[in-house]
């Protein structure tokens, strides 16, 4: 797994958003982007990451960011989550996980002593070049938006 390095290029992506729509890297050209990777939709640690960049929404375009997310789900999984938690932004479907290896975020993980490969809960803060602010692996889900709001005031 290559990690990201802050001040290197985001990888560009086109994947399939929660309404079936192609989003890519370069519609969020001009803008600061909080993009997470997280591992499964309406899971415990996935539902508190997303909800938590919910609720700082408003705070978050203040600073000028918008927030996408990115997971192995089908675009159909990821508009269930959406409506459920009322999400404010969009979720990105990465079932190949194409997007997760280029940005470094898939690999080997365990649980209850068995060894799988699947999305290691990471967050980028990417500035308006698309450029690495800063890289978190392994991040908590809480921490997701205090570490990008804590970069900014940097």
């Amino acid at each position: 797994m290559a990690e990201l390095n802050s001040g290197a290029s985001a990888p560009a992506f086109s994947l399939l958003d929660q309404d079936g729509k192609t989003v890519q890297l370069s519609d969020f050209a001009g803008k600061k982007l909080l993009l997470y990777f997280y591992p499964k939709a309406d899971t415990p640690g996935c539902t508190t990451q997303a909800c938590s960049i919910r609720d700082a929404m408003p705070d978050l375009k203040k600073l000028g960011i918008d927030a996408v997310g990115i997971s192995p789900d089908q675009p159909a999984k990821l508009k269930k989550f959406i409506d459920k938690y009322g999400l404010n932004f969009p979720l990105l479907s990465d079932p190949e996980h194409k997007t997760a290896d280029a940005y470094g975020t898939w690999g080997e993980k365990s649980m209850y002593g068995k060894t799988y490969e699947g999305i290691i809960r990471s967050s980028f803060l990417l500035n308006e070049q698309s450029k690495v602010v800063r890289a978190w692996y392994k991040v908590s889900p809480k921490d997701t938006v205090p570490f990008a709001k804590e970069a900014l005031s940097a």
